[in-house]
């Protein structure tokens, strides 16, 4: 599919990836999931000309979704289209419920025109994602509190000889300063700040040297401060948990719990092999000059994320036949990932002991859930039993 140097956008990216991946003749493709950088005129527009099923999530910046969020707040009630039960006994169900609207929106068809093309649209609200939304923005208007306080005496300290400084310096504080272009900064998003100048006077020293007069008045100046109003922006539980998704496909070929489900397992499959990778001690930086070097390392690097994602779905569906768990990072999990599949066989050691001329081999650390693990992956379970030892100072099986 060739090499890409990053430095063009996704809206250009996606369009290209995809006509070379339709170029290769692939078979059997029914369609495309992608994330909100797929979402652009361009990719629509190439979508409904070669009739490709697509599925990627709308931007928040985008007018659409804002428009159709607030659509579903004004819903009574939307129907139920997946439910999954707590992660915990504890926990309440976890529910997503939606429907499809269509709208009109502007695709660009290969030959550079725009169009207005009705697409299909589902609202999704999740009572999970709304949960997590709201704890997200409570935690961060706590953490941006201890700021604004923190701005808040660095402003009331400053003092001000005449009004225009004063009112110069509410400007700059506002983002309304001399010379300044483009969009005005909002430095808070979870508070609301007033500036207001008050009229002050304070003591000063006195101009003359020696000891004052009883009856001399301390002396003083006449000067501005400005004062700060805070407010904490209050945010309805009703406006968390919203998706929209975006779909070429009908809603007579997918319905809409379908088009979630889709969507969902982009999130369970292929983010997770991505996020494993991008940790640094995944891959080291590798620097390679050659196209063919670099393009050798991109398939290695996929086909390293295949077996991952492989070994992850054997495990599961292997747990879920029958009925077994094993040690997960919170206790025991029908559902692991592939890195605490890994993780579990750390603690798996072959201790060699040589005594003369005589060597004993154990394997130590093994667990009921290692054998369990190499059932579902289809290993032999020789590998990790307890050699026996040999006479001649050869062991008699390989882990």
């Amino acid at each position: 599919m060739g090499l890409r140097d990053g430095n063009r956008s996704d809206s250009v990216e996606t369009p290209l990836a995809i006509e070379e991946c339709l170029a290769l003749g692939l078979e059997g493709v029914r369609g495309i999931v992608a994330d909100s950088k797929a979402y652009s005129r361009r990719t629509l527009g190439l979508c409904l000309e070669r009739g490709i099923g697509l599925v990627t999530l709308v931007p928040r910046t985008c007018a659409v979704r804002q428009e159709l969020e607030a659509w579903g707040r004004q819903q009574l009630t939307l129907p139920l289209l997946v439910e999954k039960p707590g992660r915990t006994q504890d926990e309440a169900p976890r529910r997503w419920q939606g429907q499809s609207v269509l709208r009109q929106v502007e695709v660009e068809y290969s030959e550079g025109r725009v169009a207005q093309e009705e697409l299909r649209f589902v609202v999704v609200h999740s009572s999970q994602l709304a949960q997590q939304q709201a704890r997200s923005y409570a935690a961060a208007q706590v953490k941006e509190a201890e700021a604004v306080a923190d701005h808040v005496r660095q402003v009331q300290a400053r003092w001000f000889a005449c009004l225009p400084d004063a009112e110069a310096a509410i400007a700059e504080y506002e983002g309304r300063g001399r010379g300044r272009r483009g969009r005005r900064p909002r430095p808070w998003r979870y508070h609301t700040i007033r500036y207001g100048i008050v009229a002050e006077t304070r003591r000063t020293r006195r101009a003359r040297r020696g000891r004052p007069a009883r009856t001399d008045p301390p002396p003083t100046e006449s000067g501005y401060r400005v004062v700060v109003e805070v407010e904490a922006l209050s945010h309805p539980e009703g406006d968390n948990g919203w998706t929209v998704l975006a779909t070429t496909v009908h809603a007579e070929v997918c319905p809409d719990g379908d088009i979630l489900q889709a969507y969902q397992d982009q999130n369970t499959t292929v983010e997770p092999g991505f996020r494993w990778i991008k940790n640094p001690a995944a891959i080291a930086p590798v620097w390679l000059e050659k196209p063919e070097r670099i393009a050798a390392l991109a398939m290695l690097t996929v086909l390293g994320l295949l077996v991952y994602t492989v070994l992850q779905r054997q495990v599961r569906l292997y747990l879920r036949t029958h009925d077994q768990q094993v040690p997960g990072n919170k206790g025991e999990t029908a559902i692991p990932t592939a890195a605490v599949v890994l993780a579990l066989f750390a603690s798996v050691a072959l201790v060699r002991i040589q005594i003369g001329k005589r060597e004993l081999w154990q394997v130590y650390g093994v667990q009921p859930y290692h054998l369990l693990i190499c059932d579902a992956l289809d290993l032999r379970r020789s590998w990790y039993e307890a050699p026996s030892a040999d006479k001649n100072g050869t062991r008699s099986h390989t882990p």
